[in-house]
């Protein structure tokens, strides 16, 4: 799936054809690599596709019909940005983090740990970070073929572990999954980090891969991870808003005026949904584990000691992005702002230079 002429081979075998409009159906091919038990994925089916289907077949004469592609069915979590961009898909909703070298400043969120762990909060600092660097929206479109619609919200990360912990130094030699620029979270604090993905962590965990995730509530209740988890730590990492919903731009180009307006306010809609949800879905998700295992909240003072053990690296990560011509210090910074304006306290507050 790295080159155009495998991917359009792909597409014709299974069938689907290189135009999302025939006559008076518009047909669309919408995944993940994520499964629908991952919040957003959901919402991408049980809210974008019906609201989508609903307010087109209402305000025009067009229908919608959608082939679906979740659980990496079509794409692998590490594929959708290439997959939508060589119209494997239509639409795609993925996580920056699996962008490393394409989209290395989008995971900015990542880059300042121990923030707001209000989804709503969070997604209203990428949104004022994102209206005031160009940058981190039209890249999509100058170099991926596809334009973002949609920025996602996720729940706020906490530790889910095999293993009771109290102290940073509990953690020290244990192996614990992240993914992409989170596992310097752990690097930094001292803990073993693995990469890692939703898609395998049960397996893994049961497997003793690694004896801990970096994880919000929601993906330790849907996927069952509690089950080789017992041990859910409240440390509030933060909620970050990382993923992203995109559409191919030859397949938005060939929807018809009307539909490409109901479409965007549609993804507008969605993107507000994933902040509001995961705030509704946390105090529900952690009270359900508090009924299924441990669920424990970490000593404040161990939190700003591995917040402190973090102090230098978001000026390490803004140095070496600067260095590749990415406006990353003026992000962190506008970050930082818009967290405040937003009404949150940094707990250990980041000096970018």
């Amino acid at each position: 799936m790295k080159s155009t002429a495998f991917a359009t081979a792909l597409a014709a075998a299974m069938g689907f054809g290189a135009t999302a409009a025939v006559a008076d159906n518009i047909n669309l091919r919408i995944g993940s690599g994520h499964p629908p038990g991952v919040v957003y994925a959901g919402l991408m089916q049980s809210y974008f596709q019906p609201e989508l289907k609903k307010r087109v077949e209402e305000r025009t004469d067009h229908t919608i019909t959608f082939v679906e592609g979740y659980s990496g069915s079509i794409v692998k979590v590490t594929e959708v940005l290439e997959g939508v961009q060589d119209g494997i898909i239509d639409i795609g909703g993925f996580c920056f983090c699996f962008e490393p070298s394409n989209l290395p400043l989008h995971a900015f969120q990542v880059m300042l740990p121990f923030g707001t762990m209000d989804p709503t909060t969070s997604l209203k600092t990428a949104q004022d970070v994102y209206k005031k660097v160009p940058y981190l929206q039209n890249v999509f479109e100058e170099k991926f073929n596809q334009k973002l619609i949609s920025r996602i919200a996720d729940g706020g990360y906490n530790l889910g572990t095999s293993f009771e912990w109290n102290t940073l130094a509990d953690l020290k030699g244990q192996k614990i999954a992240g993914a992409g620029l989170n596992l310097n979270w752990l690097e930094y604090g001292g803990v073993t980090p693995v990469q890692s993905s939703l898609a395998t962590a049960y397996t893994e965990m049961k497997t003793h891969v690694y004896e801990g995730w970096i994880m919000f509530p929601s993906a330790w209740v849907n996927l069952k991870l509690y089950e080789p988890g017992p041990y859910y730590t409240l440390i509030g990492f933060g909620s970050i808003t990382w993923h992203g919903l995109t559409i191919n731009t030859d397949t938005y180009n060939s929807l018809p005026k009307d539909v490409q307006e109901i479409l965007l306010e549609v993804a507008a809609d969605y993107e507000e949904q994933t902040g509001i949800v995961n705030k509704e879905r946390y105090a529900k998700d952690v009270q359900t584990l508090r009924d299924t295992i441990t669920v424990t909240e970490i000593d404040p003072a161990v939190r700003e000691d591995w917040g402190n053990s973090l102090a230098e690296w978001p000026q390490k990560m803004a140095a070496e992005l600067d260095a590749q011509g990415l406006p990353a210090s003026e992000v962190l910074k506008l970050t930082l702002e818009a967290a405040e304006n937003n009404g949150y306290t940094w707990p250990v507050r980041y000096n970018i230079k």
